[in-house]
């Protein structure tokens, strides 16, 4: 029989416990799948003996829903849920989406903005002596002061507006659990101080260890200049690898946010055990309706975290990590049997893969190396030396998992790192012949020289010598298939003259881009600190950023060169550049 943590009293009862130790709040639909990290982190803390419960999507308006449960024992873990409330409500021109993905029917307005702020709130309401732990993406990143973009205003860290004791941030298992030991052990909270992956607040005259420490720019200096602020943000990221980072100090007035160092990457061995745990892959009995997200993963199976890409507007490395972690080739093929075994033949792995599909196995060559370096890309401005680049492991594993009984399809969906993929012509032919259905989604994000230095990404060439071998390798597998480019509009240093460059570019490749996205500033990211400074945090130089929606919806226009309705907005902007002779090479 099929087990799901409690989001019930009765379902409670059930388990014959009268009270529960932690309750896991959550912005989500309660999903009881690998991909949520609210079902990880109850499923790891259950694993450990732990009593869980899970208040999924509740009404933030009192604090009764908060009670349901009874006070807990240990204390509240409340996350946002899988993204940002902020981000998952608003679009990048500040309209109000009308769904959302993560809740039942694609309903929005199931969460509050600002969501591990308000949950906070209530369930201090709910039982002030109880500890509240934050944590998910939402918390991760906006865990210093940083720029918000729906108030265009500089914000305190959310540790210090939630109210909350501490912050986890990252994938946080490890914080959790030791978390909950030290706790259920009797210690109090002040206890988990020191844990690797979380942030606390001090006193100014509260003693502290400051060795080994490193203090930014306050919220106060980077609220007023935005020259700390690109200061603060410098700093951030340059602390990320957990070898070689300090703690880092942030005055709020006359309290400090401390944040410990990253925690170490987990073992292959530990990683398989957190993908092993018995999480039924389903959405909760309770729901009627679809659940939009979980449809899109529910065979889909993560075999590696982290990401060394270091792109600008990216924030994989301050959340996953910079460093890749990767599951054995046992475990794996034991999920993909495990999913057979639940659906029968003819099951379709909908994606293999993680944050970006060909980093498996992966990493630098030198542990040495590695505990000394302070780069923030392995593979910009080009690949590292150092950096163990065979996708061997990788080629070896799609192979044995497409060849597994009762697998029809085993398809590729995460973004493909095309640099690296040219290293290995071979990955190229394997996908081409066997994990593709129709098409191959990659992530230029921009072909312009000027923007792709800002984006830290490569070169239009690799885009170019990837889209030759994959065609050339799909027509040698007799398919008809087609490469689907990821592109970005309006990213800071992207001017319009940028951007007609881009649409001549895919007017020439007969490409008719659906997927663009306008830049949307999210906390933390370099590009965002751009965005918000005018300046590259790194290099200090001035970098040009659209901010005006007008301007927005013409560069998005520009790239959707194509469609009828763009042609009077690339006409006047085409006239403001004094580019009128291209508007027949262009929309003709």
């Amino acid at each position: 029989m099929e087990q799901f943590i409690p989001i019930t009293q009765d379902e409670v009862h059930t388990k014959g416990w009268d009270l529960v130790d932690i309750v896991l709040v959550t912005g989500d639909a309660y999903v009881d799948h690998p991909s949520f990290g609210t079902a990880v982190i109850s499923r790891v803390l259950e694993n450990a003996g732990f009593r869980v419960a899970v208040l999924s999507q509740p009404d933030w308006h009192s604090k009764k829903d908060f009670q349901k449960f009874g006070k807990p024992g240990l204390f509240f873990g409340i996350s946002a849920g899988n993204m940002d409330s902020m981000v998952n409500k608003y679009t990048s021109l500040k309209k109000v989406r009308n769904n959302d993905a993560y809740s039942e029917g694609d309903q929005p307005f199931k969460r509050p903005d600002r969501a591990a702020i308000v949950y906070s709130h209530r369930a201090r309401e709910a039982f002030k002596d109880v500890p509240i732990i934050i944590g998910g993406i939402e918390a991760s990143l906006r865990r210093f002061a940083h720029y918000d973009y729906w108030s265009d205003r500089t914000r305190r860290s959310i540790l210090v507006d939630s109210k909350a004791d501490l912050l986890v941030y990252g994938m946080g298992e490890n914080q959790a659990l030791e978390i909950a030991r030290r706790l259920s052990a009797g210690e109090n909270i002040d206890s988990t101080r020191g844990i690797r992956g979380t942030v606390f607040i001090t006193r100014e005259n509260e003693l502290f260890d400051d060795k080994d420490t490193i203090t930014i720019p306050s919220f106060d200096e980077i609220a007023s200049d935005k020259t700390k602020f690109n200061t603060a943000t410098r700093i951030i990221h340059e602390e990320t690898n957990p070898y070689t980072a300090k703690t880092i100090i942030q005055f709020h007035g006359k309290r400090r946010v401390v944040q410990i160092p990253p925690p170490f990457p987990l073992t292959s061995a530990e990683l398989d055990k957190v993908y092993e745990l018995p999480y039924t892959r389903k959405p909760h009995p309770s729901y009627k309706n679809p659940i939009p997200a979980f449809e899109m993963i529910k065979n889909s199976v993560t075999i590696m975290r982290g990401c060394f890409g270091g792109c600008s507007f990216c924030s994989i490395a301050l959340h996953q990590g910079k460093i890749v972690q990767s599951r054995s080739e046992k475990s794996i093929i034991k999920e993909i049997t495990d999913i057979t075994k639940v659906e029968g033949s003819g099951v379709v792995i909908t994606d293999i893969g993680g944050p970006t599909a060909n980093m498996y196995r992966m990493g630098c060559v030198s542990r040495t190396i590695l505990s000394k370096c302070r780069k923030l890309s392995c593979v910009y401005p080009s690949i590292c030396s150092n950096l163990e680049t065979d996708c061997g492991p990788l080629l070896l594993l799609l192979k044995k998992c497409r060849e597994l009984k009762n697998v029809k399809h085993l398809f590729v969906s995460s973004g493909i790192r095309m640099d690296l993929a040219l290293l290995n012509p071979e990955y190229i032919r394997e996908i081409a012949k066997h994990h593709v259905s129709g098409y191959i989604k990659v992530a230029p994000e921009h072909i312009s020289g000027p923007v792709l230095k800002v984006m830290k990404k490569p070169g239009k060439a690799v885009f170019e010598n990837f889209k030759d071998r994959f065609t050339d390798f799909s027509k040698k597998a007799k398919k008809e298939q087609y490469v689907i480019p990821y592109l970005i509009s309006s990213h800071p240093g992207a001017k319009m003259e940028n951007e007609l460059e881009l649409a001549l570019f895919l007017k020439d490749q007969g490409m008719r881009p659906r997927q663009v996205q306008d830049f949307l500033p999210s906390p933390m990211d370099i590009a965002t600190s751009i965005y918000y400074t005018g300046r590259d945090p790194f290099s200090g130089e001035n970098v040009y950023v659209v901010k005006k929606e007008v301007e927005k919806r013409a560069h998005r226009a520009m790239i959707q060169y194509y469609k009828k309705e763009n042609q009077q907005l690339i006409l006047k902007a085409l006239r403001k550049i004094k580019k009128e002779k291209l508007a027949g090479k262009l929309l003709h």
